[in-house]
């Protein structure tokens, strides 16, 4: 028997040893010194994974707790976590296939030797990490009729189960056929489906009710992208312009900019771009070049902009670009609203003062990636966002939070169709006499992408639930999103070694969905950033600025 709740109470101990113990290296004077948090950021980056692990396993108790009469494979994949995690914490946690953090890189010897011989901990490590609970996942995937989640997402929720339900049968009829297709003509997802997801009020989830949205908040939206997502990360991102584009304009929109693009935005009749992201410069924003110089009632753009997804099909961008002087940073940069016709295959930007060129990509199609250059190109002043200059940056951050939990929502999409992906495989094929299902290690590996994949799963909607009450969740977003991007990686890559050569073909989805979920640890700030975000976040717990 294990005695969870005991198990994380020595855990926290841990972290708040941990915490402590970068705070003396990075923060001697009881603030954050820059150059010495550069100097120590493995240290950092590995405290903010212990802390994102830690939170996954504080999510996936109480996810278990909450549910009425949990099923032996719902604690299954609860143990699984809490055991796997734990023993990560102890024996060293992947940061990428070529970094691990141990507790030896913060001499947290006695901390980590005190956690290793917690009657709790070691009783939940033996537990998680034993044969029992992999046993009991095997026998659920070997009698399921079909392949699922292997355990309910929560108690019952009057709200959510439905948008879930609606959008997991779109998937099923109108994503899932035509993915594999769209992905190797390297083709737009079709406007019919995008008309189909406007009418669903997909664009308009998080929108208010004034001006036709639907009012929900992100927990909703989580939900809905991962079930888009879990038929094609492509349908499953296209509501994340919508949702930048639309909380930007909510939150800081003159009167006049919200009534001419709100409506627009939740029917989908508007399309809109993200053109933040410049050649040289990525997540450095505060080096931001492209430049807006007002003349008379307009302001001119010149610059370049990079990795800017569905830019030829959409009606607008919201750009980013600076208003002040190079040395302002961060002070002088504006947010614009520039509108465009849509373009075509033949001609894909029909305005002057903008062109642009495809960058071709792995995985991640269906909306296509540009380089754009802008070469003095007129936006009427009416369309400077919030018409002040000098703002575009703090709007900006406004609506990185919920991109992230989108982002983890979509990781979390792709991580379950690998998941399902990799077990119809071994139930089907069949290798000396006997279902790949029936190989220990096959059915070991299906067991740990269950079990990960709900606990990416609970750590998202966490995430979700905390941007919904109304509180700072640029901590949480960032965990969710670090978490659920190395799962769906991971699941991606055991899926396709689970179907051998055949996962190595491209008539085989799995070959899409790796490449797709390699990006997931990239874009809306790559897995590095993250940690710095979070190793920032929980010493700003601790009262360390």
């Amino acid at each position: 028997m294990t005695d969870l709740p005991a198990a994380i109470a020595a855990m926290d101990q841990y972290c708040a040893q941990a915490r402590a113990a970068l705070a003396t290296l990075v923060a001697p004077a009881g603030r954050v010194d820059a150059a010495l948090l550069d100097q120590h950021q493995t240290a950092a980056h590995g405290v903010a994974w212990l802390e994102t692990c830690a939170e996954a396993v504080r999510q996936i108790h109480a996810w278990a707790a909450a549910l009425p009469d949990p099923t032996g494979a719902e604690l299954a994949l609860r143990d699984m976590v809490a055991g796997e995690y734990l023993a990560q914490m102890l024996g060293g946690i992947a940061m990428s296939q070529v970094e691990i953090f141990r507790p030896a890189d913060l001499d947290l010897h006695a901390a980590a030797s005190a956690l290793t011989t917690d009657p709790a901990v070691a009783a939940t490590i033996r537990t998680g990490t034993g044969a029992a609970a992999r046993h009991t996942l095997a026998q659920a995937f070997a009698e399921a009729r079909e392949p699922g989640d292997f355990g309910r997402l929560a108690a019952p929720d009057n709200m959510l189960d439905p948008i879930r339900g609606t959008f997991r049968r779109f998937a099923e009829a109108e994503v899932q056929p035509h993915a594999q297709g769209w992905h190797q003509r390297d083709e737009l997802i079709p406007l019919s489906v995008l008309e189909a997801l406007g009418d669903m009020g997909a664009f308009g989830l998080t929108v208010d009710e004034h001006w036709g949205g639907l009012g929900l908040g992100k927990l909703a939206m989580a939900a809905m992208t991962e079930e888009l997502s879990r038929g094609y990360i492509g349908v499953g991102s296209l509501g994340t312009r919508s949702e930048i584009a639309a909380e930007l304009i909510e939150k800081s929109g003159t009167p006049d900019q919200r009534e001419r693009f709100l409506p627009g935005i939740v029917t989908g009749r508007l399309l809109p771009a993200a053109a933040f992201t410049e050649p040289n410069t990525g997540s450095d924003l505060g080096s931001l070049r492209t430049r807006a110089v007002r003349d008379g009632d307009v302001y001119r753009i010149t610059g370049a902009k990079t990795w800017i997804t569905h830019a030829a099909r959409a009606d607008f961008f919201t750009l980013l670009a600076r208003t002040g002087k190079p040395e302002d940073g961060f002070r002088g940069l504006s947010m614009f609203l520039v509108e465009k016709p849509r373009g075509t295959e033949a001609d894909p930007f029909p305005i002057a003062g903008l062109t642009g060129s495809e960058i071709r990509v792995l995985g991640y199609r269906g909306m296509k990636e540009y380089e754009l250059a802008f070469d003095g190109l007129e936006v009427p002043a009416a369309n400077l966002l919030g018409g002040v200059e000098g703002e575009g940056f703090r709007q900006l951050m406004a609506t990185f939070e919920g991109a992230r939990i989108q982002t983890a929502a979509r990781a979390v999409g792709v991580a379950q169709n690998a998941l399902e992906l990799g077990l119809n495989y071994a139930r089907e094929r069949v290798q000396f006499g006997k279902r790949l299902l029936e190989f220990p290690r096959i059915s070991a590996k299906l067991a740990w992408m269950a079990a990960e994949t709900m606990a990416a799963r609970q750590l998202t909607l966490f995430a979700a639930r905390r941007k919904d009450a109304g509180g700072r969740s640029d901590t949480e977003a960032g965990m969710a999103k670090l978490l659920a991007a190395r799962v769906a990686w991971s699941n991606a890559d055991a899926a396709l070694q689970i179907h051998g050569g055949n996962g190595y073909a491209e008539e085989y989805p799995i070959s899409r969905v790796l490449c797709d979920a390699r990006i997931l640890s990239v874009f809306e700030g790559t897995a590095e950033i993250q940690a710095q975000i979070i190793a920032r976040g929980v010493l700003r717990r601790e009262g360390i600025s």
